[in-house]
């Protein structure tokens, strides 16, 4: 039996969500509300030591991180394959599933924040935390939001992103081989992030990033998805969508 500690809205629970759907592997979930600490249990933390989701339990052993849990599950769940099988291909899929942690994962959650989130909490919260980097950056965009100096670099990394896919998606329709794969389902929560944001703009039709539209598209056809639709919360959505609107002409000066 496999256990899914999980989020509704983390973009790291959704791509593994989306490789269950895809696979059509069946799981028991357990939905943890970060904003009330339940990554922070006792409990919890026996299971994930970082204290973020998500977290695969298999047969009494946990499994961390997203990025690895994905590749267990396609080792355990060879049926729907989602790594190509050519040693290129596979080599190119690679580079797409860590560009997260190499960067892309700060931007997009300081970037929620700034838009979104940051009336919803306060600077006072992190004042007994260690100031390590990331609290500081955070600090700074809950407190000056999209005129925090780290949006601007951070949308540095954002802008990369969408300019790295769409020069691959001119003539290809995934990222990485001819098929829907690990390389897709890394960066799909992430686009659907700025999508949730209001943000579509950025691949209208015309649009210089236009070929991540046509992609998203395919990808929304996929079984996959599900692991995202199905589990979009709708008091979240409100926020972020509205939050984005009024903030779209400062994002598209940025």
């Amino acid at each position: 039996m496999l256990e899914l500690y999980h989020n509704a809205m983390s973009v790291c629970a959704q791509k593994v969500r989306v490789v269950l759907a895809e696979k059509g592997i069946a799981y028991t979930g357990h939905a943890l509300d970060i904003r009330a600490g339940d990554c922070h249990t006792p409990e919890y933390l026996a299971l994930n030591p970082n204290g973020v989701v998500p977290t695969l339990v298999v047969a009494g052993k946990p499994i961390i991180e997203s990025t690895i849990i994905c590749e267990f599950l396609d080792d355990a769940f060879p049926e729907v394959p989602l790594r190509p099988t050519d040693p290129a291909e596979r080599a190119a899929m690679r580079l797409w599933t860590i560009k997260p942690d190499a960067g892309m994962h700060k931007a997009f959650g300081l970037l929620s924040f700034a838009v979104a989130f940051r009336h919803q909490n306060t600077t006072a919260q992190f004042a007994n935390r260690k100031p390590t980097e990331a609290i500081i950056d955070l600090m700074s965009v809950m407190e000056h939001g999209l005129d925090s100096p780290e949006i601007a670099l951070r949308m540095g990394v954002i802008k990369k992103l969408l300019a790295d896919m769409s020069a691959r998606l001119s003539d290809h329709d995934w990222l990485a081989g001819d098929a829907f794969s690990l390389a897709d389902i890394a960066i799909l929560p992430y686009v659907c992030r700025l999508r949730d944001l209001s943000q579509s703009w950025l691949w209208a039709e015309g649009n210089l990033y236009a070929p991540v539209g046509d992609w998203l598209d395919c990808c929304y056809a996929t079984p996959g998805y599900a692991g995202i639709a199905d589990f979009l919360d709708p008091k979240y959505l409100v926020v972020m969508e509205n939050s984005g609107r009024e903030a779209e002409s400062m994002l598209r000066e940025l």
